[in-house]
């Protein structure tokens, strides 16, 4: 099975650096890597371009014009361009464990989208590992809340995990699914702009056509460096949107992937 890992980035190089040097340690590396950038700026391109040269990952970066918050549109811009049967998304804020790719291919299972977690890194800590490049985290790692997300075991994955559909903990940060899946419903919707709520309209309509939800515990970690909260200004119309996705019952949204072309920008 063909594996694309999809990192979501906007104007942040220095964190998305940590974030690909914690892909490169990955114990099974991706097939191929595709940066979704949200409209960055060169110094975010430079960064890419020259870890390309040295790095042994297959990169591509997806870049499409900064004219606001457009992750729906950045992802599926990505999605497009990807030839992997399986996708992992991840933002460009968050380290992977050594295992969160091999976690994940483990965990895959038809007809099933997985769920995972995330540990979050404090402010401190976060400015600490960004200056000294820092990419190895663990349960001991002074600054981290959710702390037990950090606990790497088989066993309690085995008993913890569970197969059930809620929109309660969604988030795209740590999320995969089969593209043919994905494709089904027509990707993310593009409606959505500014912070908020996409990704659980993407979960509803992948729930109502039949692939369900899968949480996985204490595998597939990763760890949140922090920032500022991005603006909640949009929040009201895209609570709308995913109401009514909630609310119809279908699965397909009229704006998503086959209404953009491949080299959309």
């Amino acid at each position: 099975m063909k594996l694309t890992l999809i990192i979501t980035t906007y104007n942040w190089p220095e964190s998305l650096l940590l974030v690909l040097n914690s892909v490169e340690n990955q114990a099974l590396l991706p097939d191929e890597v595709i940066i979704a950038d949200d409209g960055s700026t060169k110094k975010t391109y430079d960064l890419i371009n020259e870890f390309n040269k040295k790095s042994k990952l297959n990169i591509l970066h997806s870049w499409q014009k900064d004219i606001g918050f457009r992750a729906s549109r950045s992802r599926n811009n990505a999605i497009l361009k990807a030839t992997g049967d399986y996708i992992i998304l991840i933002d460009g804020d968050t380290i992977l464990h050594k295992s969160f790719v091999k976690d994940h291919i483990e965990k895959a299972e038809s007809r099933f989208f997985v769920q995972g977690t995330r540990a979050l890194i404090s402010k401190k800590q976060t400015k600490k590992a960004l200056s000294k490049k820092l990419v190895n985290f663990s349960f001991l790692t002074f600054g981290l809340t959710n702390r037990k997300n950090c606990i790497h075991s088989k066993l309690l994955s085995k008993i913890f995990s569970n197969k059930k559909n809620n929109l309660r903990g969604i988030k795209s940060c740590n999320m995969a699914f089969y593209r043919k899946d994905c494709l089904n419903i027509n990707g993310f919707n593009n409606e959505f702009e500014g912070w908020g709520r996409e990704d659980s309209d993407f979960v509803v309509r992948l729930i109502h056509s039949g692939v369900n939800r899968k949480n996985i515990r204490f595998n597939a970690i990763q760890f949140h460096l922090w920032h500022n909260e991005n603006s909640r200004k949009s929040l009201k119309n895209n609570d709308e949107i995913l109401n009514q996705s909630i609310n119809n019952g279908n699965y397909w949204c009229e704006n998503g992937i086959s209404s953009m072309k491949k080299n959309e920008s």
